[in-house]
């Protein structure tokens, strides 16, 4: 268990944000399978929350079962990220996270998410006027710098540290790595070591194994997954029962048949935008790990309407099923 003020986050693991995947209704999926002690909003625009923009105010719709739940905001203006920042309270959010790690080169381009590891002393002002904004606890997630001649985690760490920061998580690559290469561990290790607030580690986590392996490593107080938790929604789930000496879940075929339905079901319930592309989407992950997903994934892709999408899906899993129990028990 992690606590970071009044929150307690039980177990320390936390589903990362992600832009266009992590909404509530994937939140929710994740949170009912069990294990992660924690959920965070698709990174949400401060400039565009502020100026009453839709999309950025749908981006921060969540339901009382994903508590604790984070809303995490990105932008370079201090005044708009302060007025944010109090929106987000007054929507009952448990806490709220600054992104300083996002690579895309439109929220760069903006000064916002990793472009902000170069602007030290505008990141400083923005981290006084959120802390002063906000009487609900305040985290950050960065990167470990700009390129590997600009690694600035530790310096970010000790002056989030001293402007109030609650907990910081660290994804240990760079800018310029987007997701290529491996993350560097021992950058987690080592921020851990200098700072007394709570570090969460980010990067190369598909396993439960590779959980256990990178709190041995690293000293880390919790585990925060993204890309993993979409090919294995059951990894938070399977990282406690490790924890606990448990058998680890293995779901079967007809539990991920089972858990499309869900994800489709949750989102006609809440009236999504654009379904057919978010069932794709998710399609394109999850199937990955499905014997013979490929010909699934084709067929989605093919599709032009939500009632196909669900149809071929149904005939994939009444066609292939008893193969696909077959071919995961040799």
């Amino acid at each position: 268990m992690l606590q970071i003020r009044n929150i307690f986050i039980d177990p320390a693991t936390f589903l990362s944000p992600m832009a266009g995947l992590t909404d509530s209704v994937f939140r929710r999926l994740i949170k009912r399978l069990g294990g992660c002690g924690l959920v965070m909003t698709e990174f949400t625009s401060a400039e565009g929350l502020t100026r009453n923009s839709f999309k950025s105010q749908r981006m921060l719709f969540y339901h009382e079962e994903e508590r604790p739940v984070t809303a995490q905001l990105f932008g370079a203006d201090p005044h708009r990220l302060a007025e944010a920042t109090r929106m987000v309270e007054d929507l009952g959010f448990d806490a709220i996270d600054l992104n300083l790690g996002c690579p895309a080169k439109k929220v760069v381009k903006g000064c916002g998410g990793s472009a902000l590891l170069r602007e030290t002393q505008l990141l400083e002002e923005i981290l006084k006027a959120i802390r002063a904004a906000a009487s609900i606890p305040f985290t950050v997630k960065i990167r470990a710098g700009w390129s590997e001649t600009e690694i600035v985690a530790l310096q970010v760490g000790k002056m989030a540290e001293d402007n109030g920061v609650e907990a910081i998580t660290l994804h240990p690559r760079t800018r310029v790595q987007g997701f290529s290469g491996r993350a560097d561990w021992s950058i987690i290790a080592e921020l851990k070591a200098h700072v007394k607030i709570p570090v969460i580690g980010n990067g190369d986590i598909v396993s439960p194994e590779d959980a256990f392996r990178m709190r041995a490593e690293t000293g880390c107080d919790g585990i925060m997954i993204g890309r993993g938790a979409l090919s294995n929604p059951w990894i938070f789930r399977q990282i406690f029962e490790m924890d606990n000496g448990l058998p680890l879940t293995q779901p079967s075929v007809s539990d991920k048949y089972q858990l499309i339905k869900d994800y489709f079901q949750l989102l006609f319930e809440e009236e999504i935008p654009g379904p057919i592309g978010k069932m794709k989407q998710f399609a394109s992950w999850f199937t990955h790990a499905i014997p013979f997903g490929a010909s699934l994934r084709k067929s989605i892709y093919e599709s032009t309407e939500e009632s196909e999408v669900m149809a071929k899906i149904d005939q994939f899993f009444e066609n292939s099923l008893p193969l696909a129990d077959c071919e995961l028990k040799t």
